[in-house]
C-alpha cells in the first residue's frame, strides 16, 4: 500500500491532500510576504520623500536658532549693566533654559515617534487573524 492508495473521507488520496496543503501553504506565505514587502516599501517611500525636506528645514531652523540665541544673550546682558560677567551670566541663563526646553521636547518627540514606529502594523494584524483562523481550524479538526 502506497501513499496514493490512502484516501480521505472526501475521496482524495493522501498524496493529493498533501499536495494541496503544500500549494496553499506556499500561497499563504507568499501573500503575507507580499503584504509585508508592500507595506515596508510604502514606509520607505514616505521617508525618502520627507527626508530632504526635514534636512533643509533643520538647517534653516539651526541658523535661526543661532541668530535668536545671540539676540537673547545680548538682551539679557543689557539687563545687567556695568557687570563684567554680564555675557557669561547671559550665556549660562540661556543655556540652562535651552537645556530644560530641549529635554521636554526630546521626551515628547520620542513618545510621538514611538507611536508610529517601523513595525508593519497591517502585516502583523493579518498574521494575528491568520493565527486565530488556524487555531480554530485545528480545534475543528481535532473534534
Amino acid at each position: 500500500m502506497t501513499i496514493k492508495d490512502v484516501h480521505t473521507a472526501t475521496g482524495k488520496s493522501l498524496a493529493d491532500v498533501l499536495h494541496d496543503f503544500k500549494i496553499e501553504t506556499i500561497s499563504f506565505v507568499t501573500s503575507r510576504l507580499d503584504l509585508f514587502e508592500a507595506e515596508m516599501r510604502q514606509k520607505a517611500e514616505n521617508w525618502k520623500s520627507a527626508l530632504p525636506k526635514i534636512m533643509i528645514g533643520a538647517a534653516l531652523l539651526f541658523t535661526a536658532w543661532l541668530l535668536v540665541t545671540g539676540a537673547i544673550v545680548a538682551t539679557v546682558a543689557m539687563l545687567l549693566p556695568n557687570n563684567p560677567w554680564a555675557y557669561a551670566i547671559s550665556f549660562a541663563a540661556v543655556g540652562i533654559f535651552y537645556a530644560i526646553v530641549g529635554a521636554i521636547l526630546a521626551v515628547v518627540g520620542r513618545n510621538a515617534f514611538s507611536k508610529e514606529g517601523l513595525k508593519p502594523e497591517k502585516t502583523v494584524h493579518v498574521l494575528r487573524d491568520d493565527r486565530v483562523w488556524i487555531e480554530s481550524q485545528a480545534t475543528r479538526l481535532r473534534a
